[in-house]
């Protein structure tokens, strides 16, 4: 139970700062702008906006749980990609010192997975599920509740 709460944290305070990041990229679009310019990379303006629907999806993802391995590994890449363009080659020192952490964050979560505490997981546990995981509405008829009873009168 500890563990589930220790990936808890990881996810929400990790997600958190991905939202926050990824919405500066839209609320202070000509400032990150600016900065992609600095980089030097082709089309700074399509790498903001990328950057910027990767981090949010990201990172709402991670906080509720869902896809949490995919968002985990997509979200890593970023972080390389930030910690080399950004902290490496410019000295951005939050390049440097939070891009890291969250990176080893990142790979925590692909190899331990969201733990208990996600929306998948409480929807499947009020809910039964079939052997493939997907969870079953009950439908009144069968006591499988897949239907209407049949052979009944």
């Amino acid at each position: 139970m500890r563990r589930d709460h220790v990936l808890l944290a990881v996810r929400l305070l990790s997600g958190g700062v991905f939202v926050a990041f990824g919405l500066g990229k839209f609320v202070n679009h000509s400032s990150e702008l600016a900065s992609f310019k600095g980089y030097g990379l082709p089309a700074p303006q399509l790498f903001v906006l990328a950057i910027g629907v990767v981090e949010v999806v990201g990172g709402a993802l991670l906080i509720a749980g869902l896809l949490v391995r995919p968002a985990a590994l997509v979200l890593a890449g970023d972080l390389v990609g930030a910690i080399l363009i950004s902290g490496i080659a410019k000295g951005e020192l939050i390049s440097l010192t939070l891009a890291p952490a969250e990176l080893v964050a990142m790979l925590l979560l692909l190899r331990t997975g969201s733990g208990s505490h996600t929306v998948s997981h409480q929807a499947r546990a009020r809910h039964p599920a079939d052997p493939g995981g997907v969870p079953v509405l009950q439908t009144p008829g069968r006591e499988d509740g897949r239907g209407p009873a049949r052979g009944r009168r």
